[in-house]
């Protein structure tokens, strides 16, 4: 038979390689464990047993950092640098870079060199950053794997205002890059660029209505549009969604202030053209461009001519030089509303002399006048900002130190604690934002800690569940949480939910003065008084598996601990304890979802720790949804074998979106489940999963394997043990 069938081409046009969202596709309510995969060994290209903490070691961080410095003013004619240096753009790919994060969630941010992939490559606001990359990659070239992008795109911000005069706070080394997209982080449900910013706000007035966890008021934007709200300039009105936006990075007012200033203190907007003519962004391009967007046809091989975000112009007189020349500016000339070259909305002086204005990018014979945002704008209209510029003002050495503070605290927030750091110029001072923890003791006796514990006269499911409540709160998106600082008995955390006070009281009672007994830290005693409950569960199973632990925890304080920045890290739903603090829009199997994500957690490693969790009784409150079992208490693999048995049958509860598991026999009801037990036996995949746990050759291995599962989130947060 000819292979044409019909005529047309053999071939599948694509059908296997550019499948959109498959099976969700055709099943939008097919739950998508791709975030559980996306970031597997298949994608790396590394070595099996690459280290890149082991590799930046040894790095020559002086040579990188003189080779970044010399890069700044060696000018390509494929792009040449405004000004003959290119510290603008570098600051702005660093800015933009890190400035995705959002405290919410912690995603987003630059700590994996995420804005190489889609849809960060491609953002409106990130036009041209792809040149920047670009003009690194040289450098990045001639160190290879030991100096990650993420890295490198950080340094060259930092190496940029160094060449322009400011002391830089310092810098750390140690990110590691990503090797694709992040399909993990909800950027918006927006389906075009640069949506109506209404649709993220219950009330576009009330900045604080913006959905979490969203941090950005538009699709495609990394902060606020700078031609004003919804792109109608309204300086006083920007200002509360600056405030409230820089808020969810968590940036106080003062380092709002810094930032816009200090960023904006240097470098200049790019708008001399008409954007009609500007080519599509790099993921829409041919294969010509070679991963190059935004092709701009009168460019002419002259800086002035580049374009960007289609505003134009300097913020300063000397946009090569940290000075004060955006203060002299703003606040010395009144401002009118215009338009740019290319139709946006600025705002330029009144009557500036000639002779004051920056001159041209490329041309110095020729002068424009100068800009300012709608957020710039905000910085002198707004009487809270306004103030903190006037305090900037009047102390220059004030403002280039808050600005250095705060632009490491935006390159560097989502690193996490200190020890993940690696260099030379890691500053030495623990900065509460880091959430520092002190190093705890590792010379204590952990057998005898052991048998004080078991001696206590808790009960396994306490036990667990508040070393659990303790190690839950870890996010690897930006590194925060977990048990190491044992937090869980401090505000807030001691009073959520989540971790029943009244419980979580007694517990403590019974561990604190083991601790202080024994010299060792109250976080250690909570994580091992977890492997006590488990070892007990794991031996009234019939099974033998040691339970892994390592000391030397440290117990962190009060005055270490930004009680506010916390907040964000509640746990508003807990699939692995049944948990759910109110309805939300998506399921509870959705929200276990994004928990197993940011805590690291593989499909199959959710599927363990879930089925493990509900045998052991350690449900939120001592509920009975999922326990399906009838010896409560033992490390068995029973909730997969009953929940694959075809003896009972599964029946919704219209009351409560609870579930009924009934003897298909008797119509009797054995057993009651939430949606998030019940996905381990409808979504395809995790019911695979399932089927490996109850059959009968792998009790055991279930066991082995939920104590690997169990050990991974109780140490997830232990950076004081990396090499």
């Amino acid at each position: 038979m000819d292979g044409d069938i019909g005529g047309g081409c053999p071939f599948a046009h694509g059908g296997n390689t550019q499948i959109d969202k498959p099976v969700t596709k055709w099943w939008p309510n097919s739950l998508n464990l791709d975030i559980l995969h996306q970031h597997g060994a298949r994608t790396n290209p590394m070595d099996p047993d690459y280290n890149h903490r082991e590799a930046a070691k040894a790095l020559n961080f002086e040579a990188v950092k003189s080779d970044v410095k010399a890069l700044m003013t060696d000018s390509q004619d494929w792009w040449p640098a405004d000004w003959g240096h290119y510290g603008g753009l570098m600051i702005r790919l660093a800015w933009h870079s890190a400035g995705s994060y959002r405290m919410g969630d912690g995603r987003g941010g630059a700590g994996c060199g995420n804005i190489r992939f889609a849809p960060l490559n491609s953002w409106p606001d990130n036009a041209s950053l792809d040149k920047a990359r670009r003009i690194l990659w040289p450098v990045k070239k001639k160190y290879g794997n030991a100096l990650s992008w993420a890295d490198l795109i950080i340094l060259a911000g930092n190496m940029a205002y160094e060449t322009m005069g400011l002391k830089t706070f310092g810098f750390g080394f140690g990110r590691e890059d990503i090797w694709g997209p992040e399909t993990d982080v909800n950027w918006g449900f927006e389906d075009e660029w640069l949506a109506d910013s209404a649709n993220r706000y219950e009330d576009l007035d009330e900045p604080s209505t913006m959905y979490n966890p969203l941090a950005s008021v538009h699709m495609g934007l990394i902060y606020v549009n700078p031609e004003g709200v919804n792109g109608n300039p309204d300086p006083a009105r920007t200002a509360k969604h600056v405030r409230e936006t820089f808020a969810r990075m968590a940036m106080n007012d003062e380092e709002t202030a810094a930032l816009t200033c200090g960023g904006h203190t240097v470098g200049k907007a790019h708008g001399r053209g008409a954007t009609d003519s500007i080519g599509v962004e790099p993921e829409a391009t041919g294969f010509e461009e070679q991963g190059l967007g935004w092709a701009n046809p009168g460019h002419d091989g002259k800086a002035t001519n580049a374009f960007t975000s289609g505003i134009e112009g300097a913020w300063t007189a000397n946009p090569t030089q940290w000075d004060m020349g955006y203060f002299d500016y703003l606040f010395n000339y009144e401002w009118q509303l215009t338009k740019s070259p290319a139709g946006a909305n600025q705002w330029e002086p009144v009557d500036m002399p000639d002779d004051k204005k920056p001159v041209d990018a490329t041309d110095p014979s020729i002068r424009h006048n100068p800009m300012m945002t709608d957020a710039d704008m905000a910085m002198k209209v707004d009487p809270v900002y306004n103030e903190i510029c006037q305090k900037f003002m009047a102390d220059p050495d004030y403002f280039a130190e808050t600005f250095a503070r705060a632009w490491f605290k935006l390159t560097h927030r989502d690193m996490g604690p200190r020890p993940n750091y690696l260099g030379p110029d890691v500053p030495a001072e623990d900065l509460i934002w880091q959430d520092p923890v002190p190093a705890g003791s590792t010379a204590y006796d952990v057998d005898a800690v052991k048998a004080k514990i078991a001696a206590a006269g808790l009960s396994a499911a306490d036990m667990i569940a508040t070393a659990w409540d303790s190690a839950r709160t870890f996010r690897g998106s930006d590194k925060r949480g977990g048990a190491n600082g044992a937090r869980i008995r401090l505000a807030p955390q001691k009073d959520w939910d989540a971790n029943e006070p009244k419980r979580l009281s007694a517990v403590l009672a019974a561990l604190e003065p083991i601790a202080a007994e024994t010299g060792a830290s109250i976080a250690d005693v909570i994580v091992l008084a977890g492997n006590v409950g488990l070892e007990q569960s794991i031996s009234a199973a019939g099974h033998s598996v040691d339970v892994p632990f390592t000391p030397g925890r440290g117990d962190a304080t009060d005055d270490m601990t930004d009680t506010e920045s916390f907040s964000v890290l509640e746990p508003l739903a807990d699939g692995f304890r049944n948990y759910e603090k109110a309805k939300y829009a998506v399921g509870p199997e959705q929200l276990m979802l994004d928990k197993a994500q940011l805590l690291g957690l593989t499909a199959a490693e959710m599927t363990l720790l879930v089925g493990g969790m509900r045998v052991l009784g350690a449900n939120h409150g001592g509920s009975k949804h999922g326990v399906f079992t009838d010896r409560a208490g033992q490390l068995t693999n029973d909730f997969f074998v009953n929940l694959t048995d075809m003896s009972y049958s599964w029946h919704p509860v219209e009351s409560d979106g609870t579930y009924e598991i009934r003897d298909r026999k008797t119509g009797a009801v054995k057993w009651t489940a939430t949606s998030a037990d019940l996905v381990f036996g409808s979504n395809s995949i995790l019911r695979s999963y399932a089927e490996v746990y109850a059959q009968d050759d792998n009790a055991e291995k279930f066991a082995r394997d939920f104590v690997a599962a169990w050990t991974k989130v109780m140490n997830a947060d232990r950076f004081d043990l990396l090499s």
